[in-house]
C-alpha cells in the first residue's frame, strides 16, 4: 500500500502507532408506518421503554467512569441524562405517536428535526452546535428502538485497547468509554484547537488531532495509522522505515517526559536570573492532584462554574464556603486565585431567569449576569470573604468591560464586609481582587483597570474570539483564531505595559500561556506570570529555565511589529529555534 498523509490540528501532544477503529455518527435510517388505534398504547410503551434503556446505558457509562477521568466529561453525560428527563424528548414524541398514529421511530425523528431546526436558526454559532447533543441522545434511543444494540466501543468486554479512534465527532459517553479502554489516540474530522473535543482530549492526555477534514473518506477500518499530534499529521499505512522512525520518536518523548519530572522542585528562573511566577489552572479534583505532582507555585485560575451546573437550584453560601475550604486544604498553603462564576454563553443552568439570547457569548454572562442576579452572586462573594480568613486566597472577576462594573463589585463587597465586622465573622480585610482582561475594551483601557484592581489576568481564548469577531468552535471561521494576529499581540502588550506602569501584576491564564510555541514571545513582551494547565506546566518551566530574557526582548518586539501573521509566524519560528 502507498503511504500518504493528512494534515489537521494537533490539540494534545504525543505519538500513537496503531490500527484505526471508525465510529460512524450517521443517524439511523427511519421510515414511517401506520399504527392501528388499538395498539397505540403498546407503541407508546415501546418508546418509553427505549428511553428508559437509554437512561440505563448512560447511567452505566457514568458508573464505569475511571476515578481519574476529568469531571467535565462526566458533567456532559449528566447533561445528556437531564435531556432524557425533558418533556421535549419524552412527552412530545408520545403526542406525535397519538396524533399521527405513527411508529415511535418516526415520531422521535420528527421531534428531533423540530428541535434541531430551532438550534440551526440561532445566530450564535456555539448554540447551533448544541444540536449535536440532541443527536447524541436521539441516536441512542433510535438504536434501541431498532434493536441495533451497543456500538463496539460501548460494549464492556470489547477489545479496543490500543486502537486509534477516527470519528466525525465524539460524544462525552464515547470519550469516557474509550478512555476506560485505553485508546491510543483520537482523530476527529471537525473541531478546532479550543473546541470541546479538543479540551477533553487535552484533559485525558491522549494524542489527538481535530479538523482532519474528509478523513472518513480516505481512511478505512483497520488501516495502520501514525498520529503525530505535535505536528498535527496523520500517516496512513506507513512503511516499515517510517514506523521505525516514529517508534524512536515515541521513545524519545517518553524519556523527555521522565526528565521533566526532575524539574518539579526547580525554580522557574531564566538563565539571566529573572523569576517567573508559574501557576496552574484548575477546575476539578484530578487537576488538584496534578498541581502537587508538578510543584506549581500557586493556582492562577480556579474555575467555579461546576458548582452551578447540572442541578435544579444554585449553591447556597455554605456549600460555596465548604467547597473553597476543601480546595484550599487539598492544595496546601499555595496561593489560590478563585474566579467568580462565568455562567452564560456555553455554560447555562436550568434555574437562570435570563431569556434565551441570539448571541449569548455577547450577552448576559459572567459579571454582567452576576450584577443583574445578586441572588446568584452574593452567596459566592460572602463565601469567598469567609474563606479568605483561612489561607492565601484572592478573587478574580471575569469578563469586565468597564470601570463601573468594578465599582459595583466593590460596593457589594464593602457592604458584606461591614456586616461581617458587625457580626464578628472573620475575613481577610485586604482580600485582593483582580480582573480578567478578555474583552477588547478592557484591554484598551487596561491602564484604568490597573489603577483600581490588585492584579490583572489576560484570558486569551475569549480576547482573541471577541477581537476577531469569530466563534472559536465554529469550523467555518476558526482559522481566524490566531494568537499571532498583530491586533492580538498589541492588546496583550498594552495590558502588560499598563500593569508595569501602575505596579499591578499581569498574568495570562488562557490557552496561549500553555502553548510552548508562545512562551518565549510572551516573556520577551514583558510577561512575568503564567497560569497553565498542570499537565503542561513542567514543559513551560523547562522553556523558562533555558531562556535568556534579555535576548528575547528585541526579538519579541520584532514579532509585535510584524506586518502580518505570516511574517510574525516566521519570526516566531526563528525565536524558538
Amino acid at each position: 500500500m502507498t503511504t500518504f498523509s493528512m494534515q489537521g490540528i494537533g490539540v494534545s501532544r504525543g505519538i500513537a502507532i496503531s490500527k484505526v477503529h471508525i465510529i460512524e455518527r450517521n443517524q439511523p435510517e427511519t421510515r414511517e408506518y401506520h399504527i392501528e388505534e388499538n395498539t397505540l398504547q403498546q407503541e407508546i410503551a415501546r418508546f418509553r421503554i427505549a428511553v428508559s434503556l437509554a437512561r440505563q446505558q448512560l447511567c452505566s457509562v457514568r458508573e464505569h467512569i475511571p476515578i481519574d477521568t476529568p469531571g467535565n466529561i462526566s458533567s456532559f453525560i449528566d447533561t445528556h441524562l437531564l435531556m432524557l428527563e425533558d418533556s421535549a424528548l419524552t412527552k412530545e414524541p408520545v403526542n406525535i405517536i397519538r396524533e399521527r398514529q405513527c411508529n415511535a421511530e418516526w415520531a422521535l425523528k420528527l421531534q428531533r428535526d423540530a428541535l434541531v431546526s430551532i438550534f440551526e436558526e440561532m445566530d450564535d454559532a456555539y448554540l447551533r452546535t448544541r444540536k449535536d447533543d440532541v443527536d447524541h441522545v436521539v441516536n441512542r434511543i433510535q438504536r434501541i428502538l431498532m434493536d441495533q444494540g451497543l456500538k463496539a466501543h460501548e460494549v464492556p468486554d470489547s477489545h479496543l485497547d490500543g486502537y486509534i479512534i477516527l470519528a466525525d465527532d465524539l460524544s462525552p459517553a464515547d470519550t469516557v468509554m474509550m478512555q476506560h479502554k485505553k485508546i491510543a489516540a483520537f482523530v476527529i474530522e471537525h473541531g478546532g484547537p479550543t473546541s470541546h473535543t479538543a479540551i477533553l482530549a487535552r484533559s485525558l492526555g491522549i494524542p489527538s488531532i481535530v479538523g482532519l477534514r474528509r478523513a472518513l473518506r480516505y481512511i478505512h477500518e483497520d488501516d495502520l495509522l501514525i498520529v503525530d499530534a505535535h505536528e498535527g499529521v496523520v500517516l496512513i499505512n506507513p512503511s516499515e522505515a517510517i514506523q521505525t522512525y516514529y517508534r524512536q520518536k515515541q521513545l524519545e518523548q517518553i524519556r523527555y517526559q521522565a526528565e521533566l519530572i526532575n524539574l518539579k522542585e526547580a525554580p522557574a528562573i531564566s538563565r539571566d536570573g529573572v523569576e517567573i511566577s508559574l501557576q496552574a489552572n484548575i477546575e476539578l479534583e484530578k487537576d488538584f492532584e496534578i498541581v502537587e505532582k508538578v510543584g506549581a507555585q500557586g493556582v492562577g485560575l480556579y474555575r467555579t462554574e461546576h458548582l452551578y451546573m447540572n442541578r435544579g437550584s444554585p449553591p447556597a453560601e455554605e456549600e460555596h464556603y465548604l467547597t473553597y475550604i476543601e480546595v484550599m486544604e487539598t492544595l496546601g498553603n499555595i496561593p489560590l486565585t478563585l474566579r467568580t462564576m462565568d455562567l452564560g454563553a456555553d455554560k447555562t443552568t436550568d434555574y437562570e431567569s435570563t431569556p434565551l439570547s441570539a448571541n449569548p457569548a455577547l450577552g448576559l454572562r459572567a459579571i454582567r449576569l452576576c450584577l443583574k442576579e445578586p441572588s446568584l452572586f452574593e452567596p459566592q462573594l460572602r463565601a469567598v470573604l469567609r474563606a479568605s480568613a483561612k489561607g492565601p486566597l484572592r478573587m478574580m472577576i471575569p469578563m469586565l468591560s468597564n470601570i463601573q462594573e468594578v465599582r459595583e463589585i466593590f460596593f457589594i463587597l464593602e457592604g458584606i464586609k461591614e456586616e461581617f465586622t458587625a457580626k464578628g465573622i472573620p475575613f481577610n480585610p485586604d482580600l485582593k481582587v483582580g480582573g480578567m482582561i478578555e474583552v477588547p475594551a478592557a484591554a484598551i483601557c487596561a491602564d484604568r483597570f490597573a489603577q483600581h484592581l490588585d492584579f490583572l489576568s489576560i484570558g486569551t481564548n475569549d480576547l482573541i474570539q471577541y477581537l476577531m469577531a469569530i466563534d472559536r468552535v465554529n469550523d467555518e471561521v476558526n482559522y481566524l483564531y490566531d494568537p499571532l494576529n498583530p491586533a492580538v499581540l498589541r492588546l496583550i502588550h498594552m495590558t502588560i505595559k499598563a500593569g508595569k506602569q501602575y505596579n499591578t501584576p499581569v498574568a495570562i491564564c488562557g490557552e496561549m500561556a500553555g502553548d510552548p510555541r508562545f512562551v518565549k514571545l510572551l516573556l520577551g513582551l514583558g510577561l512575568r506570570e503564567l497560569s497553565v494547565h498542570p499537565v503542561i506546566l513542567l514543559e513551560i518551566k523547562r522553556i523558562i529555565r533555558e531562556s535568556r530574557i534579555s535576548d528575547l526582548e528585541s526579538e519579541a518586539l520584532k514579532i509585535l511589529n510584524a506586518k502580518d501573521s505570516i511574517h510574525a509566524n516566521e519570526l516566531l519560528e526563528a525565536l524558538n529555534r
